[in-house]
């Protein structure tokens, strides 16, 4: 995951404020005002009196040639290593990047903060944003706070669908109101999630919940920021998931509650690249798949032939964590 930092010296209560309200991770500061930046809001402070001490848990290295990248190298192992180059270019971060190293690239624009995110494919973990122009940190704040990775969908044809009988069922309510063709992906095996559409349509029975995935039993995977996975019934408030479009673009969502209720629940079994995989849902017409065209599909219409969104991966995953392993999953 992305990690923004703004730097703020002089201070500028204007850059603070828009930092907090932006969703910046952390605002650093010179030494004496860390209290001023707690008061108007809850983050981390990083200075010589922040939460993490200039110095002491941060370092500041100015590159001069490529004869500092392995000194650089060695600090990022044990101390948060902020980079500033005298010409900003891509090389010294190229070459850091390529040696392992963990370091924060200090940038000034949009522009040059995107460029640091995508090098080698891979790019930074984090940057230190520095600017005294309110509108360009408001502008970047939006742009690579809401970008995160883009996640891979096929289509799967629906094979069969059983009814199962009662269990425990998971309703995710999230701090986001989700539109047409978003929701979550869930599923029986972390390697093949559906895309469980959210709670936003209109209906004769129940006004639209749009915060709102009724995702699957307590048993199933869900994927997390991070290119992670979790059980359903480990999330709890505050915890963040995944909102996922039918196109795979995603967004993270804050969790405001589980509602685990025992409801009558329906095995969906569906067919993608030749490989047969499931999920379990609950047996309403309330909770719905989502189509190639962004469209929800109720599960009880559903049918065989009918073709819904998946995210599937090789490998498999230990304690939710990507790994290249043969797992087999029934």
């Amino acid at each position: 995951m992305r990690t923004i930092w703004v730097k703020v010296d002089p201070w500028d209560k204007k850059i603070v404020t828009t930092a907090l309200e932006g969703g910046a991770d952390g605002i650093m500061v010179p030494k004496g005002f860390s209290e001023k930046v707690k008061q108007l809001g809850r983050i981390q402070t990083i200075s010589e009196d922040g939460d993490l001490k200039t110095g002491k848990d941060v370092v500041i290295f100015t590159i001069k040639s490529g004869e500092d990248e392995d000194e650089i190298v060695k600090l990022s192992q044990d101390k948060k290593v902020i980079l500033k180059c005298t010409d900003w270019t891509v090389i010294p971060l190229e070459n850091l990047i390529a040696k392992g190293a963990d370091v924060i690239a200090e940038v000034e624009n949009l522009r040059d903060a995107e460029t640091a995110f995508g090098i080698l494919e891979k790019g930074v973990k984090q940057i230190l944003f520095h600017t005294s122009d309110v509108l360009e940190l408001k502008k970047a704040l939006s742009v690579l706070c809401s970008d995160e990775e883009k996640t891979s969908l096929q289509e799967a044809e629906i094979s069969d669908i059983i009814p199962l009988g009662m269990g425990d069922r998971v309703c995710v309510d999230t701090c986001t109101s989700m539109s047409i063709g978003e929701g979550m992906l869930v599923g029986n095996s972390s390697s093949a999630l559906f895309l469980v559409h959210s709670e936003s349509i209109s209906n004769p029975y129940v006004a639209p919940r749009p915060f709102r995935v009724n995702a699957g039993p307590v048993h199933a995977y869900t994927r997390v920021p991070g290119g992670k996975t979790r059980y359903l019934s480990e999330l709890a408030a505050g915890d963040q998931i995944l909102v996922t479009d039918f196109q795979g673009r995603t967004t993270i969502g804050i969790v405001g509650r589980l509602k685990i209720e025992k409801r009558p629940l329906m095995l969906v079994k569906a067919v993608v690249a030749g490989t047969d995989i499931t999920t379990i849902l609950q047996n309403a017409e309330t909770i719905r798949l989502t189509a190639p065209d962004g469209n929800p599909v109720s599960v009880v219409s559903l049918k065989p032939g009918d073709r819904v969104m998946v995210a599937v991966e090789a490998g498999g995953r230990h304690f939710g964590h990507k790994i290249d392993e043969t797992i087999t999953e029934k």
